[in-house]
């Protein structure tokens, strides 16, 4: 099993120093790319576009295929790149395979915009979006097709972390499980994933009916690049994408019968929208450009859904599920639903990090997302007349990588709500009535939450995160792929305390699986809060204490930084989870 970059020294130092250099590299090639021709160290120019004239897209959905050739194993079979040995093959052998096609593709942010080439999960930004059930385990073969000789930032060699899901260290995407191996080998090699689709606590024997603990069930996940040092320049050009999982509770069926089914609005695409935001920071040129050297954070000046500049969407006065995505490298937003005129109008947030809450979170005005988190909300759109037309807007003011701005920028109300005015990014445009009558519902019981049971808990750690001598560390030290920071038992529950020192903000992420804070500051989460989660915001100073459970599978996993260039300079540690 490869643990470390075999050209990778184990010396910590000489790590840094090869980073350095690979960083070096990386933005000299976009100094002299061709699609791409300004310097790393330009300021970002804010090239006004015309907002609203490009429809929303609709994200392809992925289709399984018929057969893989060569048909996947328990262990990699020919061409395969090397990995462990698939844990619970037997129990959860594949139903369903896959295969993605990781490579180069064609992109237009915008009609005002030149086509640019990205890289894309199949070619495409972002990738197809998965749609999955429990109890459907599947295999996805994830072929890596980049040149070897690519220009512009990021690396040809990937690693895909399928976020939140909670699998096996092999099909984790571990940052040094890239692949291929070698600089300026042929591409084509690939790696199969194995996705079991159960819920967590699959060995406890209260669960073994349904394979895990239903009210662990996951919902709105996304799968993105991984790779050592460069997950923020191969995410930035395009390797993300949206993984939907759905159980006999969060069916996918408003008209389903069960009484167990939640009848939440459905039909992925249709009226249960998945909706990926970033920022691309656009040159005078019109082409995307990122700074390597830069390790505070990476800002852009265009805001994107969906891989599209300030869309609009056509809606019918009905109720939809929204699945927002902060798929951007640094920044974070605090999203509204406005009027024209700029008045707050009222949603459902009924997930949070795609978690289905115990509750819904009725009659909200605000939707905070750092990098990675996700929120699902519920908008009834039959609320206003046919003609009205609605604005996402984003109301947080960033101005650099330390995160937002402080009180004196950010000023909020009474209520809590930011006062600024924001930038419009998506505009729904409600322009007819439903064909049918709407069946859907948000129900006042969502998901129930399960215990903590601090029985379980074996010890208490605590990792703070910081900056020191312009590096990113967590507890003092820099990220060492080769060693573990922790070594945790299966089966046992341990609780981790966040410290968050400096004047940074930090959007933690523990992989394997999700955590529930039990303090922030001293005091009880917010509301939305308060369920299952997999990031984790340290605001500067702050201190948050996490329960979690370390069950099922075993093998190396990671918590890190989701300022992804926090991430690529070290902000991260290796977690090894052992029987």
């Amino acid at each position: 099993m490869p643990s470390s970059h075999p050209s990778s020294p184990t010396d910590p130092a000489r790590r840094r120093s090869l980073q350095a250099g690979l960083a070096a590299t990386a933005a000299a090639l976009t100094a002299t790319q061709a699609t791409s021709p300004a310097q790393a160290k330009d300021p970002p120019r804010p090239r006004r576009v015309t907002p609203f004239v490009t429809a929303l897209p609709m994200l392809l959905v992925k289709q399984p295929a018929a057969a893989l050739s060569p048909p996947p194993g328990e262990l990699a079979v020919l061409g395969e790149a090397e990995r462990e040995g698939h844990q619970k093959w037997a129990r959860h052998l594949p139903q369903k395979v896959y295969e993605l096609d990781v490579g180069a593709g064609q992109h237009s942010f915008h009609p005002e915009l030149p086509t640019q080439t990205i890289w894309g999960y199949d070619r495409v930004f972002p990738g197809p979006t998965f749609v999955e059930r429990y109890g459907v385990p599947t295999t996805v073969r994830i072929r890596n097709n980049l040149l070897p000789d690519a220009n512009g930032p990021g690396s040809p060699q990937i690693s895909t972390h399928l976020h939140n899901l909670h699998s096996a260290s092999a099909s984790d995407g571990y940052p040094g499980d890239f692949y291929p191996r070698l600089a300026g080998a042929p591409p084509g090699q690939f790696r199969d994933h194995h996705y079991p689709h159960c819920y967590a606590g699959e060995e406890d024997a209260r669960y073994s009916a349904t394979d895990g603990d239903p009210r662990e069930s996951l919902g709105t996940l996304w799968y993105h690049d991984h790779c050592l040092f460069f997950t923020a320049p191969n995410v930035y050009r395009g390797l993300a994408g949206f993984y939907l999982l759905y159980d006999a509770v969060d069916s996918g069926n408003e008209a389903d019968p069960s009484p167990a089914a939640l009848r939440l609005p459905s039909g992925v695409n249709r009226y249960d929208i998945p909706l990926l935001v970033n920022d691309p920071r656009i040159d005078a040129s019109g082409y995307l450009q990122f700074d390597q050297f830069d390790n505070d954070g990476h800002l852009g000046n265009l805001f994107c859904v969906n891989g599209k500049a300030y869309p609009f969407h056509r809606v019918e006065r009905r109720k939809y599920r929204l699945r927002l995505l902060n798929a951007s490298v640094t920044r974070f937003y605090e999203f509204y639903l406005c009027s024209a005129d700029g008045a707050n109008q009222g949603f459902a947030h009924i997930a949070n990090d795609g978690n289905l809450l115990p509750a819904p979170l009725r009659n909200q005005r605000k939707l905070a997302l750092a990098p990675a988190e996700r929120g699902d909300i519920v908008v009834d759109f039959s609320a206003w007349p046919i003609g009205t037309r609605l604005y996402l807007v984003n109301r947080l003011i960033q101005t650099d990588g330390r995160g937002p701005e402080g009180a004196a920028v950010n000023v909020r109300g009474s209520d809590g709500l930011l006062r600024a005015a924001g930038t419009q990014i998506l505009r729904f445009d409600i322009d007819a009535d439903p064909p049918v009558a709407d069946a859907s519902q948000v129900p006042d019981r969502l998901r129930d939450l399960p215990e903590i049971p601090q029985s379980e808990v074996v010890r208490e750690r605590t990792w703070e995160f910081d900056r020191e001598n312009d590096v990113w560390t967590v507890n003092g030290k820099i990220f060492d792929d080769t060693r573990p920071a922790a070594i945790v038992k299966a089966g046992t529950a341990e609780i981790w305390r966040l410290r968050g020192k400096g004047s940074w903000h930090h959007p933690v992420h523990i992989h394997m699986e999700e955590g529930r804070i039990l303090s922030r500051n001293g005091k009880p989460p917010p509301p939305h809060e308060q369920g299952r989660k997999d990031v984790f915001v340290l605001n500067p100073g702050e201190d948050v204490r996490v329960y979690l459970r370390f069950r099922d599978f075993e093998g190396r996993y990671v918590m890190h930084c989701h300022n992804l260039i926090h991430e690529d300079h070290d902000m991260m540690v290796r977690f090894d989870v052992k029987r």
